[in-house]
């Protein structure tokens, strides 16, 4: 009874912001949704079947699925700023660049996007008034992708016509910003940019603001990992609830480990010994050449990547590890298991190779035991029959 109130509050309280942000004036009147979703082969019923798998998604239940399509709709009323730091435009490229767009992708064109060096026509000076104008108006969502050096070390990113810093202009773009995050992993932790010895002093954009981010770690992260955080500030204009590197539970509750394809093939202790033999055939577990799925929080097997096809464990080689902080220092090599070095396990304290040499025995033992404690008991009952 009580979970069903706060259910019904958090509904009209969502009902209520989409009210309110429907009022406002869209940033691209001209356009339409739905018609451009249609244009692009995807029908209403695609559409709401979408939103309802994004409502489950965000854990929210199913009655937000109506809501959920109507944040999508009224999402080119709040203005997008999109900055690049020290980054590879990975995590621009997974979301934009698809030979056949989602409706994903297809949403977040649909966003106004107020600055975005990869795809605006602006350049130069004219770039530089792009972003300050849209700064200048304030209540955008920044979103900000790549490590930025920081301290003395600011000078190795200048961007722009004035050559202004990459901390300077982020800490500028985060004082108007309505939500901020942080995304993939250079941004939310510093990425390859920060690993050791890390020359430019790259940070995390939590380490060059004192405002509020929210991390969407990945290399590059689900373009739903993306969207889904957009949606959920437009729904409830608040922050998710997020975990202990501020990543959002709704994407990053679960180890890649906990809903691995493979796992069975872990908990019956088949594993690969080398790439290309007879376990990789067969699909046995990747742990032993290098998986790092038991330590790493992320949804990449429910969500894939290339159109949701596909994802590294299912086509043959181990997860790194790449939406967890300091990733490129604490999961190499990436091809070997990382044993004792970091993490222990309930198997004598030691490390997770332990586990994986000893938990299908051990596992098949208590097996063996219960068969033996059933055939005892059907015995005695037998003869008392």
């Amino acid at each position: 009874m009580k979970a069903q109130i706060v259910s019904d509050e958090l509904l009209q309280k969502a009902q209520e912001r989409l009210e309110y942000l429907q009022s406002l004036p869209a940033h691209n009147q001209d356009r339409n949704l739905i018609q451009e979703l249609e244009s692009k082969g995807f029908s209403r019923r695609d559409f709401m079947k979408w939103a309802g798998m994004m409502t489950a998604a965000l854990s929210l239940p199913a009655s937000f699925t109506p809501l959920a399509a109507k944040a999508a709709e009224v999402a080119n009323r709040i203005p997008v700023v999109w900055l690049h730091m020290a980054e590879c435009t990975g995590c621009s490229e997974s979301l934009l660049r698809s030979d056949a767009p989602s409706i994903d992708s297809l949403i977040f064109d649909y966003i106004s996007l107020d600055y975005h060096e990869t795809v605006m026509a602006a350049a130069g000076h004219q770039a530089s008034k792009s972003l300050h104008d849209a700064v200048h108006k304030g209540g955008y969502i920044l979103m900000v992708e790549g490590g930025i050096p920081e301290g003395k070390s600011e000078f190795y990113l200048t961007i722009g016509a004035q050559a202004t810093t990459g901390a300077q202009e982020a800490r500028e773009a985060a004082q108007n910003a309505a939500a901020i995050f942080a995304i993939g992993t250079c941004s939310s932790f510093g990425g390859v940019q920060a690993a050791y010895p890390n020359p430019t002093n790259a940070q995390p954009l939590s380490k060059i603001t004192n405002k509020p981010v929210i991390n969407v770690p990945g290399c590059p992260p689900s373009e739903k990992n993306i969207v889904g955080n957009v949606l959920h500030y437009i729904l409830f204009g608040t922050l998710p609830s997020l975990d202990a590197y501020n990543r959002p539970t709704w994407a990053y509750g679960l180890r890649i480990h906990d809903l691995c394809e493979r796992r069975g093939r872990f908990d019956a202790g088949q594993f690969v010994e080398s790439f290309g033999d007879e376990g990789a055939q067969k699909g046995y577990c990747l742990y032993k050449v290098g998986c790092k799925g038991p330590y790493t929080f992320n949804n990449c097997s429910k969500l894939r990547f290339n159109q949701h096809t596909s994802w590294p464990i299912q086509a043959g080689h181990g997860c790194i590890g790449c939406s967890e902080p300091n990733f490129w220092d604490t999961m190499h090599p990436f091809e070997e298991p990382i044993g004792n070095r970091l993490y222990s396990t309930s198997f004598d304290g030691l490390g997770a190779d332990k586990t994986a040499n000893n938990v299908g025995g051990v596992i098949l033992g208590v097996a063996a035991v219960g068969i033996a404690a059933h055939a005892v008991v059907s015995a005695i009952k037998k003869k008392q029959d």
